[in-house]
């Protein structure tokens, strides 16, 4: 191709790109979810918080599921002054107690409750959240209550497989991670910094 029609073809794709970024003018807090069965849902959504924190703003975290186990994540962003909420059991399968695990998703849930509502925090993730909804720990309702009445300029990012299909219908976006292959199908362990 050649220099003039390749110009051309640019030329076309950023007048397409700047007529769209003309036409958005609301401004206000997104509800961001990130689904599917493959790996990086948690570090997408760890991603736009170290993000926010590079532009000087103010995060919050629930991790659901996780529990205490190491987190390169929590391990830097606390350094930087963002409010962890851990659910204490860890993965359901380790705990294997209904009970336990649905009081533990509630207490965090509780925290979770106090920074949605926290006029000074520009962004929240709720990480594995989808689990804590599809179990019954936590009810679907009060999350998309709580996400609804949530100071007009907060963002929030919620992860995990299976996301409801009701949290997908409010969501400003939602992206799809699909695994087309994963090393510990293969036998190889998860790795520090890679894997968590």
């Amino acid at each position: 191709m050649n220099d003039t029609r390749y110009q051309q073809r640019q030329q076309k794709i950023k007048d397409q790109v700047d007529a769209k970024i003309n036409q958005a003018t609301e401004e206000r807090g997104l509800l961001l979810v990130i689904t599917g069965n493959g790996k990086g849902k948690s570090t997408s959504g760890f991603g736009m918080i170290t993000r926010a924190i590079g532009h000087g703003q103010n995060a919050g975290v629930c991790q659901f599921i996780k529990g205490n186990w190491a987190c390169g994540e929590r391990n830097l962003l606390q350094q930087h002054g963002v409010e962890f909420a851990v659910m204490s059991t860890g993965f359901t399968w380790e705990t294997q107690n209904r009970e336990t695990d649905q009081i533990a998703a509630q207490q965090v849930w509780q925290q979770g409750k106090t920074m949605l509502t926290n006029p000074n925090l520009d962004v929240v993730l709720l990480d594995e959240l989808t689990y804590m909804v599809n179990y019954d720990y936590i009810d679907l309702d009060e999350v998309i209550d709580v996400i609804q009445k949530r100071p007009e300029k907060m963002s929030v990012i919620i992860t995990g497989r299976g996301a409801h299909r009701r949290l997908i219908e409010i969501a400003d976006t939602v992206s799809e991670v699909q695994s087309r292959k994963h090393a510990f199908e293969s036998g190889l362990k998860a790795r520090q910094g890679i894997d968590w």
